[in-house]
């Protein structure tokens, strides 16, 4: 499985970034190898409107299956989820520790988005 984190760094011991739309980057970690890859965000940090849509076609094109996050939108919710992509709000802390909580089950794949647009 691939999962997606929002992340301020570029490790597995950065912290995960509350927002989706506008992270930094994007780490990308295959869940049984390891393997990661970090993705920059930078294009869509600036923009007026349509970082949520865009960060998620990223997400999309990255073929991960499923994003963690700290909040997500309406319409990069939609997006993903209409792409088939999963995704968990409320995560804090580094991505390794919210990734050992994914692998030992401690969170729940959200049925909506938490915040507005624009946060």
């Amino acid at each position: 499985m691939k999962a997606a984190f929002t992340v301020k760094g570029n490790d597995l011991d950065a912290d995960v970034d509350p927002r989706f739309g506008r992270a930094a980057n994007f780490l990308i970690i295959d869940t049984e190898t390891g393997i990661y890859e970090i993705v920059s965000n930078q294009q869509n940090l600036n923009l007026d409107s349509g970082a949520g849509i865009q960060s998620a076609e990223s997400i999309v094109r990255h073929k991960a299956d499923v994003v963690l996050t700290g909040h997500c939108g309406p319409n990069a919710f939609r997006t993903l989820t209409a792409a088939g992509v999963k995704l968990v709000v409320g995560v804090e802390g580094s991505v390794r520790q919210a990734l050992e909580k994914f692998k030992n089950g401690e969170y729940q794949y959200a049925q909506t988005a938490d915040v507005e647009g624009h946060w």
